[in-house]
Protein backbone atom coordinates (compact mmCIF):
# COMPACT_ATOMS: atom_id res chain seq x y z
CA UNK A 1 0.00 0.00 0.00
CA UNK A 2 1.45 3.46 -1.03
CA UNK A 3 1.65 6.47 1.58
CA UNK A 4 -0.90 8.93 0.76
CA UNK A 5 1.13 12.29 1.43
CA UNK A 6 -0.40 15.23 1.90
CA UNK A 7 1.11 17.03 -1.25
CA UNK A 8 -0.29 14.21 -2.90
CA UNK A 9 -3.90 15.20 -1.74
CA UNK A 10 -3.62 19.05 -2.26
CA UNK A 11 -2.43 17.71 -6.55
CA UNK A 12 -5.27 15.82 -6.65
CA UNK A 13 -7.94 19.19 -4.85
CA UNK A 14 -6.45 21.54 -7.27
CA UNK A 15 -7.34 19.40 -10.14
CA UNK A 16 -10.41 17.91 -9.32
CA UNK A 17 -11.86 20.42 -6.74
CA UNK A 18 -12.96 17.88 -4.38
CA UNK A 19 -13.10 17.65 -1.09
CA UNK A 20 -9.65 16.77 1.22
CA UNK A 21 -11.15 13.67 2.45
CA UNK A 22 -12.73 12.57 -0.36
CA UNK A 23 -9.42 12.97 -1.91
CA UNK A 24 -7.63 11.29 0.18
CA UNK A 25 -10.34 8.29 0.08
CA UNK A 26 -9.82 7.81 -3.73
CA UNK A 27 -5.71 8.14 -3.47
CA UNK A 28 -6.20 5.31 -1.01
CA UNK A 29 -8.52 3.22 -2.90
CA UNK A 30 -5.98 2.88 -5.82
CA UNK A 31 -3.03 3.00 -4.13
CA UNK A 32 -1.91 6.31 -4.97
CA UNK A 33 -2.37 6.41 -9.05
CA UNK A 34 -3.51 9.91 -9.87
CA UNK A 35 -5.36 9.15 -12.36
CA UNK A 36 -7.81 6.21 -11.62
CA UNK A 37 -7.80 8.87 -8.38
CA UNK A 38 -9.67 11.27 -10.76
CA UNK A 39 -11.57 8.69 -12.42
CA UNK A 40 -12.67 7.49 -8.93
CA UNK A 41 -13.84 10.59 -7.80
CA UNK A 42 -15.85 11.12 -11.45
CA UNK A 43 -17.53 8.18 -10.87
CA UNK A 44 -18.62 8.90 -7.30
CA UNK A 45 -19.79 12.20 -8.34
CA UNK A 46 -17.41 14.03 -5.63
CA UNK A 47 -15.37 15.77 -8.98
CA UNK A 48 -18.47 17.32 -10.34
CA UNK A 49 -16.63 20.62 -8.92
CA UNK A 50 -13.93 19.95 -11.28
CA UNK A 51 -16.58 20.72 -14.36
CA UNK A 52 -17.11 24.61 -12.96
CA UNK A 53 -13.22 24.59 -12.36
CA UNK A 54 -12.61 27.22 -14.76
CA UNK A 55 -15.77 29.26 -14.73
CA UNK A 56 -15.64 32.89 -13.71
CA UNK A 57 -16.94 33.68 -10.15
CA UNK A 58 -17.36 37.31 -9.81
CA UNK A 59 -20.51 37.96 -8.82
CA UNK A 60 -21.89 37.33 -5.16
CA UNK A 61 -22.43 39.51 -1.53
CA UNK A 62 -20.69 39.87 1.15
CA UNK A 63 -21.99 39.40 4.52
CA UNK A 64 -20.54 40.62 8.29
CA UNK A 65 -20.68 38.87 11.80
CA UNK A 66 -20.25 40.50 15.12
CA UNK A 67 -19.61 40.03 18.52
CA UNK A 68 -18.83 42.34 21.58
CA UNK A 69 -16.24 44.52 19.99
CA UNK A 70 -14.91 42.37 17.16
CA UNK A 71 -16.59 41.80 13.37
CA UNK A 72 -15.69 40.43 10.48
CA UNK A 73 -16.78 40.71 6.73
CA UNK A 74 -16.75 38.07 4.18
CA UNK A 75 -16.59 38.14 0.57
CA UNK A 76 -17.72 35.07 -1.50
CA UNK A 77 -17.95 35.04 -5.20
CA UNK A 78 -20.75 32.89 -7.38
CA UNK A 79 -20.92 33.19 -11.64
CA UNK A 80 -24.69 35.04 -11.82
CA UNK A 81 -26.30 38.08 -9.96
CA UNK A 82 -29.34 35.49 -10.00
CA UNK A 83 -27.12 33.21 -7.67
CA UNK A 84 -26.30 35.49 -5.05
CA UNK A 85 -29.93 36.52 -4.64
CA UNK A 86 -30.42 32.88 -4.16
CA UNK A 87 -31.45 32.35 -0.10
CA UNK A 88 -29.57 29.27 0.43
CA UNK A 89 -26.50 30.71 -0.98
CA UNK A 90 -26.75 33.60 1.26
CA UNK A 91 -27.40 31.90 4.24
CA UNK A 92 -24.17 29.57 3.17
CA UNK A 93 -22.18 33.43 2.43
CA UNK A 94 -23.24 34.23 6.27
CA UNK A 95 -21.95 30.54 7.49
CA UNK A 96 -18.69 31.50 6.22
CA UNK A 97 -18.43 35.07 7.81
CA UNK A 98 -19.68 33.82 11.16
CA UNK A 99 -17.24 30.81 10.92
CA UNK A 100 -14.24 33.43 10.07
CA UNK A 101 -15.48 35.76 13.03
CA UNK A 102 -14.98 32.62 15.33
CA UNK A 103 -11.54 31.82 14.05
CA UNK A 104 -8.22 33.37 15.39
CA UNK A 105 -7.58 34.74 12.32
CA UNK A 106 -7.66 38.30 10.77
CA UNK A 107 -7.97 37.47 7.34
CA UNK A 108 -4.46 38.57 5.95
CA UNK A 109 -4.02 39.62 2.25
CA UNK A 110 -2.09 37.04 0.78
CA UNK A 111 -5.21 34.89 1.10
CA UNK A 112 -3.22 32.45 3.98
CA UNK A 113 -6.37 32.95 6.30
CA UNK A 114 -8.86 32.03 4.06
CA UNK A 115 -6.67 28.68 2.76
CA UNK A 116 -6.48 28.09 6.22
CA UNK A 117 -10.21 28.36 6.95
CA UNK A 118 -11.04 26.01 3.99
CA UNK A 119 -8.25 23.88 4.83
CA UNK A 120 -9.92 23.38 8.23
CA UNK A 121 -12.96 21.57 6.94
CA UNK A 122 -14.74 24.61 4.58
CA UNK A 123 -13.38 23.75 1.53
CA UNK A 124 -16.39 20.56 1.75
CA UNK A 125 -19.44 22.90 2.62
CA UNK A 126 -17.65 25.22 -0.79
CA UNK A 127 -17.74 21.93 -2.40
CA UNK A 128 -21.36 20.53 -0.94
CA UNK A 129 -22.66 24.26 -1.98
CA UNK A 130 -21.31 24.51 -5.12
CA UNK A 131 -22.78 20.79 -6.02
CA UNK A 132 -26.28 21.93 -4.60
CA UNK A 133 -26.16 25.13 -6.19
CA UNK A 134 -24.95 24.62 -9.55
CA UNK A 135 -22.52 27.25 -9.88
CA UNK A 136 -18.23 27.75 -9.15
CA UNK A 137 -18.60 28.92 -5.24
CA UNK A 138 -15.30 30.94 -4.43
CA UNK A 139 -14.50 32.04 -0.98
CA UNK A 140 -12.42 35.39 -1.92
CA UNK A 141 -11.33 36.78 1.41
CA UNK A 142 -12.55 38.28 4.93
CA UNK A 143 -11.20 40.42 7.36
CA UNK A 144 -11.47 41.12 10.77
CA UNK A 145 -11.57 44.23 13.21
CA UNK A 146 -11.52 44.96 16.67
CA UNK A 147 -12.00 48.00 18.83
CA UNK A 148 -14.06 50.16 21.85
CA UNK A 149 -16.74 50.27 19.25
CA UNK A 150 -17.53 48.42 16.31
CA UNK A 151 -19.98 48.93 13.65
CA UNK A 152 -20.75 47.42 10.31
CA UNK A 153 -22.99 48.95 7.17
CA UNK A 154 -24.21 46.21 4.16
CA UNK A 155 -25.53 47.84 1.09
CA UNK A 156 -27.22 46.76 -2.12
CA UNK A 157 -28.01 43.41 -0.94
CA UNK A 158 -24.69 42.45 -0.33
CA UNK A 159 -22.63 44.34 -3.15
CA UNK A 160 -21.02 46.40 -0.52
CA UNK A 161 -19.74 45.59 2.63
CA UNK A 162 -18.36 47.70 5.46
CA UNK A 163 -16.54 47.50 8.96
CA UNK A 164 -15.51 50.44 11.08
CA UNK A 165 -13.73 50.05 14.86
CA UNK A 166 -12.88 53.12 16.79
CA UNK A 167 -11.27 53.81 20.12
CA UNK A 168 -12.89 55.99 22.67
CA UNK A 169 -16.40 55.92 24.51
CA UNK A 170 -18.64 53.17 23.75
CA UNK A 171 -22.23 54.06 23.76
CA UNK A 172 -25.52 53.95 22.17
CA UNK A 173 -24.34 57.48 20.39
CA UNK A 174 -20.93 56.16 19.39
CA UNK A 175 -22.24 53.04 17.94
CA UNK A 176 -25.20 54.99 15.97
CA UNK A 177 -22.31 57.26 14.30
CA UNK A 178 -19.80 54.55 13.60
CA UNK A 179 -22.87 52.75 11.66
CA UNK A 180 -23.08 56.40 9.62
CA UNK A 181 -19.73 56.54 9.22
CA UNK A 182 -19.91 52.75 7.31
CA UNK A 183 -22.52 54.33 5.51
CA UNK A 184 -20.18 57.66 4.29
CA UNK A 185 -17.53 54.69 3.72
CA UNK A 186 -19.74 53.08 1.91
CA UNK A 187 -21.20 55.32 -0.33
CA UNK A 188 -17.48 57.82 -1.02
CA UNK A 189 -15.16 54.86 -0.45
CA UNK A 190 -11.78 56.09 1.05
CA UNK A 191 -8.93 55.16 0.77
CA UNK A 192 -7.25 56.28 4.37
CA UNK A 193 -8.31 57.07 7.84
CA UNK A 194 -6.38 60.35 7.83
CA UNK A 195 -3.57 62.35 5.57
CA UNK A 196 -1.05 61.05 8.60
CA UNK A 197 -1.50 57.11 7.53
CA UNK A 198 -0.53 58.36 3.91
CA UNK A 199 3.34 57.58 3.29
CA UNK A 200 5.68 60.29 2.39
CA UNK A 201 6.73 57.94 -0.58
CA UNK A 202 3.09 58.14 -1.90
CA UNK A 203 2.34 61.70 -1.41
CA UNK A 204 5.29 62.03 -3.46
CA UNK A 205 3.60 60.30 -6.07
CA UNK A 206 0.19 61.92 -5.84
CA UNK A 207 2.65 65.51 -6.23
CA UNK A 208 4.38 63.98 -9.49
CA UNK A 209 1.21 63.20 -10.63
CA UNK A 210 -0.67 65.99 -9.92
CA UNK A 211 2.22 68.22 -11.59
CA UNK A 212 2.17 66.54 -14.88
CA UNK A 213 -1.31 66.33 -15.33
CA UNK A 214 -1.52 69.88 -15.07
CA UNK A 215 1.81 70.75 -17.20
CA UNK A 216 -0.38 68.31 -19.61
CA UNK A 217 -3.31 70.48 -19.40
CA UNK A 218 -2.54 74.07 -20.61
CA UNK A 219 -6.06 75.31 -20.92
CA UNK A 220 -5.80 74.81 -16.88
CA UNK A 221 -2.78 76.56 -16.35
CA UNK A 222 -2.31 79.90 -14.71
CA UNK A 223 -2.83 82.85 -17.31
CA UNK A 224 0.65 84.22 -16.95
CA UNK A 225 2.30 80.52 -17.63
CA UNK A 226 0.02 79.84 -20.22
CA UNK A 227 0.91 83.46 -22.30
CA UNK A 228 4.43 82.35 -22.06
CA UNK A 229 3.56 79.23 -23.16
CA UNK A 230 1.55 81.01 -26.15
CA UNK A 231 4.47 83.24 -26.63
CA UNK A 232 6.79 81.33 -26.72
CA UNK A 233 4.60 78.87 -30.17
CA UNK A 234 3.99 82.29 -31.96
CA UNK A 235 7.49 83.24 -31.32
CA UNK A 236 9.40 79.63 -32.95
CA UNK A 237 6.02 80.07 -35.08
CA UNK A 238 5.17 76.16 -33.81
CA UNK A 239 1.26 76.47 -34.27
CA UNK A 240 -0.60 76.57 -37.95
CA UNK A 241 -1.91 79.64 -39.71
CA UNK A 242 -5.35 78.46 -38.96
CA UNK A 243 -4.26 78.20 -35.40
CA UNK A 244 -2.72 81.36 -35.18
CA UNK A 245 -5.81 83.13 -37.06
CA UNK A 246 -7.84 81.14 -34.43
CA UNK A 247 -5.81 82.80 -31.15
CA UNK A 248 -6.35 86.38 -32.48
CA UNK A 249 -9.93 85.80 -32.83
CA UNK A 250 -10.31 84.61 -29.72
CA UNK A 251 -7.70 84.90 -27.15
CA UNK A 252 -9.56 86.92 -24.96
CA UNK A 253 -11.75 84.04 -24.86
CA UNK A 254 -12.43 81.98 -21.61
CA UNK A 255 -12.92 79.06 -23.80
CA UNK A 256 -10.14 79.68 -26.45
CA UNK A 257 -9.14 75.82 -26.57
CA UNK A 258 -12.67 74.75 -28.31
CA UNK A 259 -11.13 76.85 -31.38
CA UNK A 260 -7.38 75.43 -31.35
CA UNK A 261 -6.03 71.82 -32.72
CA UNK A 262 -5.29 69.28 -30.44
CA UNK A 263 -1.40 69.82 -31.81
CA UNK A 264 -1.63 73.59 -30.67
CA UNK A 265 -2.28 72.12 -27.38
CA UNK A 266 -0.26 69.62 -27.57
CA UNK A 267 2.77 72.08 -28.48
CA UNK A 268 1.75 74.06 -25.30
CA UNK A 269 1.98 71.33 -23.48
CA UNK A 270 5.84 69.91 -24.82
CA UNK A 271 6.89 73.48 -24.11
CA UNK A 272 5.33 73.06 -20.49
CA UNK A 273 6.42 69.62 -19.57
CA UNK A 274 10.28 70.32 -20.77
CA UNK A 275 10.27 73.52 -18.61
CA UNK A 276 9.03 71.28 -15.55
CA UNK A 277 11.75 72.28 -13.03
CA UNK A 278 11.21 75.51 -13.86
CA UNK A 279 7.40 75.84 -13.10
CA UNK A 280 8.00 73.28 -10.42
CA UNK A 281 9.48 76.76 -8.47
CA UNK A 282 6.91 78.86 -9.86
CA UNK A 283 4.93 80.07 -6.82
CA UNK A 284 1.82 80.64 -9.20
CA UNK A 285 2.25 77.17 -10.33
CA UNK A 286 3.07 75.64 -6.87
CA UNK A 287 -0.01 77.12 -5.59
CA UNK A 288 -2.44 75.34 -8.22
CA UNK A 289 -0.42 72.21 -7.45
CA UNK A 290 -0.95 72.21 -3.64
CA UNK A 291 -4.77 73.61 -4.26
CA UNK A 292 -5.23 69.97 -6.56
CA UNK A 293 -3.39 68.35 -4.18
CA UNK A 294 -5.27 69.29 -1.06
CA UNK A 295 -8.79 68.92 -3.08
CA UNK A 296 -7.12 65.26 -3.78
CA UNK A 297 -6.59 64.23 -0.36
CA UNK A 298 -10.14 65.53 0.98
CA UNK A 299 -11.79 63.14 -1.48
CA UNK A 300 -9.29 59.52 -0.16
CA UNK A 301 -9.04 60.45 3.36
CA UNK A 302 -12.36 59.61 5.57
CA UNK A 303 -11.62 62.63 8.35
CA UNK A 304 -11.42 65.04 5.17
CA UNK A 305 -14.45 64.02 3.61
CA UNK A 306 -17.48 66.10 3.62
CA UNK A 307 -20.18 64.11 5.99
CA UNK A 308 -22.40 62.74 3.82
CA UNK A 309 -25.41 63.44 6.21
CA UNK A 310 -24.10 67.20 7.18
CA UNK A 311 -27.27 69.27 7.75
CA UNK A 312 -25.06 72.43 5.98
CA UNK A 313 -23.36 70.67 3.38
CA UNK A 314 -19.75 71.13 4.74
CA UNK A 315 -19.21 69.60 8.24
CA UNK A 316 -16.19 67.29 7.78
CA UNK A 317 -16.39 63.80 9.10
CA UNK A 318 -13.56 64.70 11.88
CA UNK A 319 -15.79 67.38 12.84
CA UNK A 320 -19.09 65.59 13.16
CA UNK A 321 -17.29 62.26 15.30
CA UNK A 322 -16.10 64.71 17.53
CA UNK A 323 -19.53 66.57 17.75
CA UNK A 324 -20.60 62.99 18.90
CA UNK A 325 -18.22 62.52 21.06
CA UNK A 326 -14.41 63.71 21.73
CA UNK A 327 -12.43 60.61 22.55
CA UNK A 328 -14.10 58.91 19.41
CA UNK A 329 -10.94 58.44 16.90
CA UNK A 330 -11.38 55.70 14.39
CA UNK A 331 -8.78 52.86 14.43
CA UNK A 332 -9.64 51.15 11.45
CA UNK A 333 -11.98 50.75 8.55
CA UNK A 334 -13.30 48.05 6.00
CA UNK A 335 -14.27 48.43 2.84
CA UNK A 336 -15.39 45.46 0.35
CA UNK A 337 -16.91 45.73 -2.86
CA UNK A 338 -18.29 42.30 -4.51
CA UNK A 339 -15.85 41.26 -7.50
CA UNK A 340 -13.90 44.75 -7.63
CA UNK A 341 -10.65 43.65 -9.23
CA UNK A 342 -12.04 40.43 -10.55
CA UNK A 343 -12.67 39.65 -14.19
CA UNK A 344 -15.80 39.58 -15.02
CA UNK A 345 -17.50 36.86 -17.48
CA UNK A 346 -18.89 39.51 -20.82
CA UNK A 347 -22.05 37.34 -21.62
CA UNK A 348 -23.20 37.35 -25.57
CA UNK A 349 -26.00 34.99 -25.82
CA UNK A 350 -26.31 35.81 -29.24
CA UNK A 351 -23.30 34.98 -30.32
CA UNK A 352 -23.43 32.08 -28.09
CA UNK A 353 -26.20 30.72 -29.84
CA UNK A 354 -24.62 31.55 -33.38
CA UNK A 355 -21.82 29.21 -32.44
CA UNK A 356 -23.51 26.67 -31.71
CA UNK A 357 -25.42 26.71 -34.95
CA UNK A 358 -22.34 26.48 -36.65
Amino acid sequence: MADITAAMVKELREATGAGMMECKKALTKTNGNFDEAVEELRKSGAAKVEKKASRIAAEGITRVASCDNTAVVAEVNSETDFVAKNEVFQAFVQEIADKALASGLNGGANGEDVQALLDGGLQEVVNEKTLQIGEKLSFRRFQKVSGDVVASYVHGGGKIGVLVAANGTNSDATKEALTNIAMQIAAMNPTYISRNDISEAELAKIKEITIDSALNDPASLPKPILQKLIEKALNEKAWSDDDVKAYEAEKNNKFLFNFLSKEAAAKLAEYAMAEKETYVNDKIFAGLVDGRISKQLKEICLLDQTYVKAEDGKQSVEAYLKSVAADLKIAKFVRFETGEGLEKKNEDFAAEVAAQLG
